[in-house]
């Protein structure tokens, strides 16, 4: 299983947990951007953001615009979707930029902008939890998931 497929079953798991016990659409991104970029949910969070978040989901398989030949893209969605959570959508770009100097026309600065639209979709309800992980794979994966 590549890196993208993995993100789609961490984004499920999460769903489901989600959906089961009534969790806001915010409790989702928050655990989102823990469990596959290594940005913890309590108030340290901003450190672990700082830091880049840690490669919870090694590996590749995103499409070519959102591929940048590391391993760790899965990791910079998800600690994009935890920081925007957090701080708002147009810091986070702007933090994206100014200080992680991810470059808007790189593979790096297209996953920043499609971890912000994920995050604003979610967050208003127009994407509802039980489809996330088929937004990731359509949007991001290079071979979107069987099934």
């Amino acid at each position: 299983m590549d890196a993208c497929t993995r993100l789609c079953s961490v984004a499920d798991e999460i769903a489901g947990r989600a959906i089961a016990s009534r969790a806001t659409p915010r409790r989702f991104l928050v655990e989102f951007g823990h469990a596959a970029g290594g940005v913890r949910t309590g108030p340290l969070w901003l450190l672990d953001a700082a830091r880049g978040g840690r490669n919870r989901i090694v590996g590749q398989g995103f499409a070519p615009e959102f591929d940048d030949s590391t391993r760790g893209q899965a990791r910079h969605f998800a600690g994009i979707v935890a920081v925007a959570t957090r701080i708002g959508p147009t810091p986070a770009r702007w933090a994206s930029v100014h200080l992680g100097r991810d470059r808007p026309d790189s593979a790096d600065g297209r996953l920043t902008d499609a971890a912000i639209e994920f995050t604003r979709l979610v967050a208003s309800g127009r994407l509802a939890l039980g489809e996330a992980s088929t937004w990731i794979a359509h949007r991001l994966c290079a071979a979107p998931p069987a099934g």
